[in-house]
């Protein structure tokens, strides 16, 4: 009886060890489905907010290190203050020259832009105020600046500074500036003196305007022998002055507008290149 009683008990703890394991894998209700189907969407959401930000802060990331753009324009040369030429910096082409137009904007300056900018050849142009008084004459300034040339300063009225007082001088060289600035936007970053004339003080404002001096090295078209477009063509493409790094001057006349794309034309074949004024150290010594 005893045994019986044994095994019966057995058994029925069997039965119910079985029960208990069934229970643990039984399936989950309804509200426990649901339960867990909104955890998971809370999940997918999270991480796809989590995903959404990582991108956001993937692409500031990117955008973050932006190196600084290297300038193309870096100077390569320098003006020589001893012979006003242009010298190499930096292992640049020594064989150039240095085109400049002065007494602009008169009757021919945007013209010859126009030549120059059709060849591709840069230059700078010396400008007096006296030329640049009227909106009309204001807008022909203008026109050469966006043809992307450089303008200098060649004083106001252009007069011998030497023979004018400080305050003359002054008046001379920054009233010009201002009004440079006044229609391009920029003042000028070049000086050069009417009849090469430079007198100590005006060396000093022109420093203080944050300009380089220059005279030149040759020019011709005020002479009356060479104030026709082949005899100035020839002296310009063929003078005994011509040297690497020469400093031209010309002016805005009639006769060199009419010779100024072969003199161009003539010296490149020389093998000079005109050197992009932009190129020339504003560093002043």
């Amino acid at each position: 009886m005893k045994i019986t009683g044994l095994i019966i008990g057995v058994f029925f703890l069997m039965i119910l060890a079985s029960c208990t394991d069934f229970t643990a894998v039984e399936k989950p209700s309804e509200l426990e489905k649901e339960e867990y189907k909104q955890e998971e969407n809370n999940s997918d959401d999270h991480s796809k907010v989590h995903e959404s930000k990582l991108q956001k802060n993937k692409g500031y990331d990117e955008r973050e290190p932006k190196e600084e753009a290297v300038s193309l324009s870096e100077p390569q040369y320098k003006i020589n203050a001893s012979n006003w030429t242009v010298e190499p910096m930096n292992h640049a082409n020594s064989k150039v020259v240095l085109l400049t137009i002065d007494d602009a904007p008169d009757k021919n300056a945007l013209e010859m832009a126009r030549i120059l900018k059709k060849l591709s050849a840069p230059a700078v142009f010396f400008v007096n105020g006296h030329f640049i008084d009227t909106p009309e004459e204001a807008e022909v300034l203008k026109a050469i600046h966006e043809l992307g040339f450089a303008i200098g300063n060649h004083t106001y009225s252009h007069y011998n500074l030497k023979t004018l007082s400080e305050a003359q001088q002054y008046n001379e060289i920054v009233s010009l500036n201002d009004r440079v600035e006044e229609i391009i936007g920029e003042r000028p970053k070049f000086f050069r003196a009417p009849f090469g004339s430079i007198s100590d003080y005006s060396r000093k404002v022109a420093k203080d305007e944050n300009m380089i001096l220059m005279n030149w090295t040759y020019g011709y078209d005020w002479e009356k022998e060479y104030q026709s477009k082949e005899a100035l063509a020839d002296i310009m493409i063929n003078s005994p002055f011509l040297v690497n790094g020469a400093n031209l001057l010309m002016h805005d006349r009639q006769w060199t507008k009419e010779a100024l794309e072969d003199i161009v034309k003539g010296l490149r074949n020389k093998g000079f290149t005109p050197v992009d004024p932009a190129q020339i150290s504003q560093e002043i010594e």
